[in-house]
């Protein structure tokens, strides 16, 4: 006889176990929270009463969830600039500009990728584009092939932690939290791993030199002004982007999905800048908006909004929108555009139905006291905060073997959330709690996309390299990267001011000192004599 206490490790036992047989995870979730609980009324554990939270949650909670709907403008944004050509230019540009130095290539690949992450927010067009770009040229020059293989992978996963990451919109859709505050306290940890691998890089241009070579003088054709200013070319609209997208969202001027469609228009308009058949006339176009968006901004900070600002942004409106109808007529950003309208319903469309998937088990899963059987599994874990953490990173560290970052979001976030406020509040205080505990699994989850079997990273890249590069270094070579990522794992779990230090402060209120003072005011003298006629 199956007992009440039974039914939580059954039900994640059935679905580790059907998940295995290849059904697809949407479909696996659904089917199981479903089978189980028609047992469950069966035994008599609830009854179809309970289901009826399904539709209602499906559709409260997924379909009219208006954080979500950034997820296909970022989306977007990141399927056209991850075509556009500018991961070309600022790799070139790069490259030539960290040439000189041993490992300058790896610099210039760790860099780049730091700032398309930044604006992409997608990982396989990042690994893709920048192998395509970038083995040839590290292997004509003499580069560790394991090397290459390794920091063209790792530095295209960085795009999971740089905000405007979707694994962190998703991540604080799931905790609860503001998804400003979640790329708040990411901005510390992605820095700190950038340097840990430009550290990695400088320490194996010391230890092995002949691994990561300077470029050859006669290979380098800019020099001087004509460099800096394609390196300025590249950065600066990149920067300008990424202001439009990030700093309004965390100035509290825009919403993560007004942000988002913001930045699928500025996508638009940096695809078309950036393609040959850009005319002088465009050009003057955009200048004129760009000095108009200037104006209107210098007014609103030094004056209130007036005739003159209304009227500048007004021209900036006008420009994007010449520039985006300029884009539609070019046969190769019309197809673009298209292109990125098929991946951004894809991805969209998957994750509406891991979500729905994921609520069918959820439910049921929680009908079945399967929150208290997890609560008391974790909370009796030897080492108090720091066991938990452990055990929870290790356990997120062994099922990104076998599931994407969507899947362990949606399947194991809603059941251990609530034991991570209770757990790790004490720590840090009760609001950046779930913040740290989130980015720190962000950190966590790049690894599911550079280890075997199923590192999507190394797969895109075996997808494009060369035929002379084996498998066996593709793999070997992101060894040293998994590392250098659970390092930072550590790092976040032992000093959590790396992710709260960006957070607004939370203010401490004594009640017992509160005074409210209340004005005396004075009234005329009451007249109780008879009425006057």
């Amino acid at each position: 006889m199956i007992t009440l206490e039974m039914m939580p490790p059954l039900m994640f036992g059935g679905l580790v176990l059907v998940m295995l047989l290849g059904f697809p995870v949407a479909f696996t979730l659904a089917a199981v929270g479903l089978s189980f609980g028609f047992l469950a009324i069966h035994l008599g554990f609830f009854d179809l009463n309970f289901l009826q939270a399904i539709p209602g949650r499906v559709f409260g909670s997924v379909l009219s969830n208006e954080l979500l709907l950034a997820i296909p403008f970022f989306t977007f944004m990141g399927a056209i600039l991850e075509r556009c050509g500018l991961a070309e230019d600022m790799l070139d540009s790069m490259g030539q500009l960290f040439g000189p130095i041993r490992g300058g290539l790896g610099y210039s690949v760790i860099i780049v990728g730091f700032i398309l992450g930044a604006i992409t927010g997608t990982v396989a067009a990042q690994v893709i584009a920048m192998a395509l770009i970038s083995m040839p040229v590290m292997i004509r020059y003499g580069y560790n092939m394991r090397y290459i293989t390794g920091v063209l992978a790792a530095s295209g996963t960085i795009t999971q932690l740089v905000p405007p990451s979707l694994v962190l919109i998703v991540l604080a859709d799931q905790l609860g939290k503001s998804v400003g505050d979640m790329y708040l306290g990411a901005w510390g940890p992605s820095v700190f791993q950038i340097m840990l691998f430009a550290g990695y890089t400088f320490i194996l241009g010391l230890i092995k030199p002949d691994h990561v070579p300077p470029v050859p003088k006669d290979a380098r054709t800019l020099t001087g002004w004509a460099l800096w200013k394609k390196c300025l070319m590249g950065i600066i609209p990149s920067a300008v982007l990424i202001f439009v997208v990030l700093g309004t969202m965390m100035m509290g001027l825009a919403t993560p999905t007004e942000a988002g469609a913001m930045g699928a228009v500025g996508a638009i308009v940096l695809a078309a800048i950036h393609h040959k058949d850009f005319t002088s006339t465009d050009r003057k176009v955009l200048i004129t908006g760009v000095i108009a968006a200037g104006i209107g901004t210098i007014i609103a900070m030094l004056f209130t909004e007036n005739l003159i600002f209304k009227i500048a942004f007004a021209v900036t409106y006008l420009a994007v929108a010449w520039i985006c109808i300029q884009a539609a007529r070019i046969p190769d950003l019309r197809d673009l555009i298209k292109q990125g309208y098929e991946t951004t319903m894809r991805i969209t469309c998957m994750v509406t139905f891991i979500l729905i998937g994921s609520t069918c088990f959820s439910v049921v899963f929680l009908g079945v006291s399967g929150g208290v059987w997890l609560e008391h599994m974790l909370t009796s874990l030897p080492g108090g905060v720091w066991g938990f953490l452990i055990f929870i990173n290790l356990f997120i560290f062994f099922l990104a073997f076998f599931l994407d970052f969507f899947e362990i979001a949606f399947i194991i976030l809603p059941m251990i959330a609530p034991i991570a406020q209770k757990i790790l509040g004490p720590v840090v205080g009760d609001g950046p709690a779930l913040i740290w505990f989130g980015v720190m699994l962000c950190v966590n989850m790049q690894t599911s996309f550079l280890h075997p079997p199923f590192g999507f990273a190394l797969f895109y890249l075996r997808g494009v390299a060369p035929k002379e590069v084996k498998s066996s270094d593709i793999y070997w070579g992101a060894m040293p990267w998994i590392g250098l990522q659970m390092i930072m794992v550590l790092i976040v779990i032992a000093f959590p001011i790396t992710v709260t230090g960006l957070l607004d402060k939370p203010v401490n209120v004594d009640l017992d000192k509160v005074r409210i003072d209340v004005p005396q005011i004075d009234l005329p003298p009451l007249d109780l004599g008879p009425p006057t006629k």
